[in-house]
């Protein structure tokens, strides 16, 4: 495709690309900056503040409400000293290395695969025919699930851990994808068309800006969603791992390491995902600010 006819199909895909939540709504607004406002940072303080004052009073009470107890469940004082200790701990590294190339490996893999089978299904109506039906129903199946058939299918524990990862973030990447090759109006495709662009240019210039918002959605919920899995995943193992170090806290007993380890587990995924979401939006400038946090 010659120079000047592709910048025209690029523009025009930046101008009018539906957002990631409207399937054909309005173009995409200017880049604003992300800077929270004072008031919305103290708000956000003020709510996680006010979280552990209930966890604390809950705890420190021994609540009992029948559905649920707080007999067991350790304070927020108790968790932060176990915590504590916890990073001083010598395995600490170990556990931390060993999850992390879990959930990335397992993520990379997803992330590849969920494009690739997302523009297929999304572009094609054979390959939605032929992939989608068997994706369906493999997608319900929880990840604790796969344990025995990951034994069975991989020799390697790491590569099956890999594997239970790799099932929690595909879908949603998948699915996100097909929703953002979907939502690319078609008009832009036939513009792209009868200036004599090829698929490949197609591909490249209007499908992919245009489904980028919801591919960058999708990477930072499939990072989250392989981190909820690492437990699962870890539980075929038995040695090294944040989800180990929480199995085998509960296995043992110890209430204060659960805690910590499921605290420790949430913010591996927040902060991985917001580097996924800050990564995507680097890479794709063309993607508007119109979705407030």
């Amino acid at each position: 495709m010659s120079g000047p006819m592709s910048g025209s199909i690029s523009a025009s895909a930046i101008e009018t690309a539906p957002p990631i939540r409207g399937a054909r709504g309005p173009a995409i607004r200017a880049r604003s900056p992300r800077t929270l406002p004072l008031g919305r940072l103290a708000r956000r303080g003020l709510a996680l503040a006010l979280s552990l004052a209930a966890w604390h009073l809950a705890a420190s009470h021994r609540l009992d409400l029948g559905l649920v107890t707080f007999r067991n469940v350790p304070t927020p004082a108790a968790a932060a000293q176990a915590a504590w200790a916890l990073l001083h701990a010598p395995l600490l590294p170990t556990h931390l290395g060993a999850s992390l190339v879990r959930v990335l490996s397992g993520f990379l893999a997803a992330l590849g695969t969920g494009i690739a089978l997302g523009l297929a299904i999304g572009r094609s109506r054979l390959a939605r025919d032929l992939l989608l039906p068997p994706l369906e129903v493999l997608r319900p199946i929880p990840a604790v699930a796969w344990i025995p058939l990951a034994i069975l299918m991989f020799p390697s524990s790491e590569v099956s851990m890999a594997f239970i990862t790799f099932t929690g973030a595909l879908f949603p990447i998948l699915l996100n994808t097909v929703h953002g090759v979907e939502s690319v109006h078609p008009r832009l495709v036939a513009a792209a068309r009868s200036l004599g662009a090829g698929d490949t240019a197609i591909l490249r210039e209007v499908i992919l800006p245009g489904a980028a918002p919801s591919i960058v959605t999708g990477a930072a919920i499939g990072m989250g969603t392989a981190w909820f899995c690492l437990v699962t995943a870890e539980m075929i193992s038995g040695q090294y791992g944040i989800g180990y170090f929480t199995w085998e806290s509960y296995t043992l007993q110890n209430y204060d390491d659960i805690v910590v380890g499921m605290l420790l587990i949430g913010l591996l995924g927040m902060g991985s995902s917001l580097v996924v979401r800050w990564l995507g939006e680097r890479a794709t400038p063309w993607i508007g600010a119109g979705a407030q946090r």
